[in-house]
């Protein structure tokens, strides 16, 4: 018997990687998928790439029926302030926004620069990355969504901090390049074709607000994020400049990275001598919820620049939900998620 999932919030990125995700999805079968101003017509005419796949329609969220499991692919804030009934529609949830990601109404509100819609709700929600919270995952009714750079940074550097070897008192630099459609799809005059094409433009030096996600999964507290914007649709790279506590070789971080991710379903260790793809690029992993980490070092003065490639619509955004989906239904992890990527794109 499959499990019925509805959608809300089905026109943009996230939802159309949704709908592809679950549309050849192995124990999932679709029941709604709401977009308000598209109502009515076939989800093909905002996901093209779907055409001949389905005859879903959009409807209203207004229509919404109850479902075995309703993830919400909102714009921010929309989630939280209807969490009420979107919580009596089915007896589990996955969030993709950020509206449920930080752990209480106070540091929220210092990111987010307005109260929580919604702060009793806060505790309720697992924060929604498996390689950090998989068994919880597991047994939660609701889960949050993850923030795409966060991932990248926390999935490049949760080895080394759960192996102790950070010198967390000097602090970590954090460095995301990231694709156009970590944007989402509502065009801005940042997103004009013109002024983003063979762009490299640092929209966000300091101030970003995943900065209180990494924070907040890895115990970090001196945690200095950017993000720049480069000529590419889908990906992020996170470069992270930390130290360690004591002199390791690179055979010790081996064993360190294999601890976490040695049977991790997508997490790899690219990790080369020589050749172009020796350290981790997000061009391979278009359409994959793949995340290769890395890193390199060096030894005369302990530094280490962990690395972490990702497609973030996809390990970021609705790869990571339809994982967390599996985990919450009893199914094989990577059901639905086996898309290897694509080489040459």
């Amino acid at each position: 018997m499959k499990v019925r999932v509805s959608i809300a919030g089905g026109s943009g990125y996230a939802g159309g990687e949704l709908l592809r995700l679950l549309l050849s999805h192995p124990h999932v079968e679709i029941g709604q998928v709401t977009a308000e101003r598209r109502a009515g017509e076939f989800v093909y005419h905002a996901h093209p790439n779907l055409r001949g796949h389905t005859d879903l329609r959009f409807v209203s969220a207004d229509t919404l029926e109850p479902c075995d499991l309703l993830l919400l692919a909102l714009p921010h804030g929309h989630a939280a302030r209807q969490i009420d009934r979107f919580s009596a529609m089915a007896p589990r949830l996955v969030d993709c926004s950020a509206d449920f990601r930080l752990p209480d109404a106070a540091t929220y509100e210092r990111w987010y620069g307005t109260p929580h819609p919604a702060p009793a709700w806060l505790g309720r929600f697992t924060y929604g990355l498996p390689e950090l919270h998989r068994v919880a995952i597991r047994e939660a009714p609701y889960v949050s969504g993850v923030g795409c750079n966060a991932t990248a940074v926390n999935l490049a550097l949760l080895p080394l901090v759960r192996a102790g070897v950070l010198d967390a008192t000097r602090g970590v630099i954090a460095e995301v390049k990231a694709g156009s459609s970590e944007g989402g799809n509502e065009a801005s005059a940042a997103s004009h074709h013109p002024e983003r094409s063979g762009a490299v433009r640092s929209f966000a030096p300091v101030g970003h607000r995943h900065t209180a996600e990494v924070q907040a999964a890895l115990g970090l507290d001196a945690v200095h994020l950017s993000v720049t914007a480069i000529d590419l649709v889908r990906g992020a790279l996170a470069t992270c400049h930390a130290f360690l506590r004591e002199p390791l070789r690179d055979r010790d971080l081996w064993r360190i990275y294999r601890q976490t991710y040695g049977g991790d379903p997508f997490v790899r260790i690219v990790h080369d001598r020589d050749g172009i793809y020796r350290h981790p690029e997000p061009k391979i992993l278009a359409g994959s919820n793949h995340a290769d980490v890395g890193w390199a070092l060096d030894e005369t003065t302990g530094r280490i620049v962990a690395l972490c490639a990702i497609d973030n619509l996809m390990k970021g955004a609705a790869g990571t939900a339809v994982q967390c989906l599996n985990l919450m239904c009893g199914f094989a992890e990577n059901a639905g998620l086996g898309f290897p990527g694509l080489h040459p794109v």
